[in-house]
């Protein structure tokens, strides 16, 4: 296949599946599809880790990593409150000298 190609959830889960339940080797599979190696062992791992998010499409981010995502966003955000509240403190603790 072309570089650039997209491959749907399906087919990565059947070539993930040729890998771990029929017992193909990795590049056997690869070679026949026309990817790399390297590929098809990202879909396994993926699969194995994420299971059934294991592919949430281009732009999307697992659902753990969107909830990480949403985490580090919200600290941020917290923190620069944090800094304009401590701004303020130091002038309102200069004007009451």
């Amino acid at each position: 296949m072309a570089k650039g190609t997209r491959y749907t959830d399906e087919y990565k889960r059947e070539i993930v599946r040729l890998v771990t339940e029929l017992g193909k080797e990795p590049a056997d599979v690869a070679e026949d599809i026309g990817v790399t190696t390297r590929t098809v062992q990202n879909w396994v791992k993926a699969i194995e880790t994420h299971g059934d998010d294991a592919f949430p499409g281009k732009g999307n981010r697992h659902a753990v990593d969107d909830e990480i995502w949403k985490q580090r966003k919200r600290i941020k955000e917290l923190e620069e409150e944090n800094a304009i509240l401590k701004k303020a403190m130091s002038i309102f603790a200069k004007d009451g000298k």
